[in-house]
C-alpha cells in the first residue's frame, strides 16, 4: 500500500524504503559534474562492477539513458534497427528524431523478439551506398513492458549477428533485474551480449528517481559529455544516488516476491467470471487480462475500483494491466480479487 491506496498500474509507483530514505540523509555529497560526488562515483562503480562493463554513468530517467545510448552510438541521419513496440518507438516521445536525428528502422515482432531473417534483412550491407543511411545500432528491450523476457540465447544470436557486421548492440534494460530473475541467472550474464545497457533503478528496485548506462570506458565518457549537452550535468546529486546504491544492493534479491504474487494474482482472477486471464505474457510481475463478459467496462472498472482504495489502468488496446511490486502484499491482492468478484 503507498499513500493510504494499493496500487497495481505500475511499478514505477514504488517510493523509496525507509532505510533508503535514511541513507538519502546521510549521503555524503559533491559537485558531479566535477566528478567530486563520492556517492554517485560509488553508484557507478557499482553498477559497472556488477555488470561487468568498464564504466557507468547515473542519469535522471531511464528514457534520458535510452536516448543518451542513441545520441552517443549513431551519427545524425544514420539508422537503427528496432522492434516496433519497444520503448524507444512508442513511449519516448519521437526524442531520438530530435536527439539523435535517427532513422529507426522498425521490425515486427513475436513477443518482443525480431527473427534474425529480418534483422539480418534490414542491416545495410553497403555502408558506402549514398542511398541508403548506415546502420549503426541494433537494440531492444529484454524484458518489456508486455512482460516478455528475451532468452539468453536469443540475445547472444542478436550479439553474434551484430559482431558479423561489425554494430553495437545496446539493450534498455528497464527491468533487467527482473529478467535476471526470471532466468535464474546474474544479470552478468546477460550484459556480456550488449555493448551498452541502460539499468533501472526506480521500478521495482523502489529508488525514488535514476537509471544508469553502463559501457566501455570510452563510450562512456563521450556519453558523459553528451549528458551535459542533454541538460543532464547534475551538482549535489548523491542524495540520490545514495537510494541506488541500496537499489543495486538489497531490492534485486526480493524481485522473485513480486513475480510469485504476481503468480498468485493471476491465479486468483481466473477464478473471476468474465476475465480473460493472459498466462503466457505472466513471466515478471505483470499480470494481462481482458474483460469478456465482466459486468463493467474498463472505465466503469476503473472508477469502482478508486472509490475502493485501489489504483489501477485501463485497458490499453483491449488489454489491462496488474503491476505487483514492493508495496503489493497477498491480502492486498486477495482485496482487489474479492472487489473485482464482487462488481456488479
Amino acid at each position: 500500500m503507498i499513500n493510504g491506496k494499493i496500487d497495481f498500474r505500475s511499478d514505477t509507483v514504488t517510493v523509496p524504503t525507509e532505510e533508503m530514505r535514511k541513507a538519502m540523509f546521510q549521503a555524503v555529497v559533491g559537485d558531479d559534474v566535477y566528478g567530486d560526488d563520492a556517492t554517485v562515483n560509488e553508484l557507478e562503480q557499482l553498477t559497472a562492477d556488477l555488470f561487468g562493463k568498464e564504466a557507468a554513468l547515473f542519469v535522471p530517467t531511464g528514457t534520458m539513458s535510452n536516448q543518451l545510448a542513441l545520441f552517443t552510438h549513431v551519427q545524425r541521419g544514420e539508422e537503427v534497427i528496432l522492434p516496433d513496440n519497444c520503448h524507444i518507438i512508442v513511449h519516448e516521445a519521437g526524442a531520438s528524431a530530435i536527439i539523435a536525428g535517427a532513422q529507426l528502422r522498425s521490425i515486427p515482432n513475436v513477443n518482443g523478439e525480431m527473427s534474425f531473417e529480418l534483422i539480418e534483412h534490414y542491416i545495410r550491407k553497403d555502408p558506402e551506398d549514398i542511398h541508403q543511411p548506415r546502420t549503426a545500432l541494433i537494440t531492444y528491450e529484454n524484458a518489456d513492458s508486455d512482460g516478455q523476457v528475451r532468452s539468453l540465447a536469443y540475445m547472444k544470436k542478436v550479439k553474434e549477428l551484430a559482431e558479423q557486421y561489425a554494430l553495437p548492440v545496446h539493450i534498455d534494460g528497464a527491468r533487467i533485474f527482473n529478467a535476471a530473475a526470471y532466468l535464474n541467472v546474474d544479470v552478468k550474464e546477460m550484459a556480456q551480449y550488449a555493448d551498452t545497457i541502460s539499468v533501472c533503478l526506480s521500478k521495482g528496485l523502489c529508488a525514488p528517481v535514476g537509471s544508469l548506462l553502463v559501457g566501455s570506458r570510452k563510450f562512456i565518457a563521450l556519453a558523459r559529455r553528451k549528458r551535459k549537452i542533454l541538460g543532464g550535468g547534475m551538482r549535489q546529486v548523491g542524495i540520490l544516488a545514495a537510494a541506488g546504491i541500496l537499489a543495486l544492493q538489497e531490492m534485486p534479491k526480493r524481485l522473485q516476491e513480486d513475480h510469485d504474487n504476481a503468480n498468485y494474482l493471476m491465479a486468483q482472477l481466473k477464478e473471476v467470471k468474465g476475465i480473460e486471464v493472459y498466462e503466457a505474457r505472466q513471466q515478471i510481475n505483470m499480470v494481462f487480462f481482458r474483460l469478456k463478459g465482466y459486468p463493467m467496462n474498463s472505465a466503469a472498472l476503473v472508477r469502482y475500483m478508486a472509490e475502493h482504495g485501489v489504483v489501477i489502468n485501463g485497458e490499453d488496446n483491449g488489454m489491462m494491466r496488474f503491476v505487483t511490486h514492493y508495496y503489493v502484499s497477498r491480502d492486498e491482492i486477495d482485496q482487489v480479487v474479492q472487489l473485482m468478484k464482487n462488481a456488479r
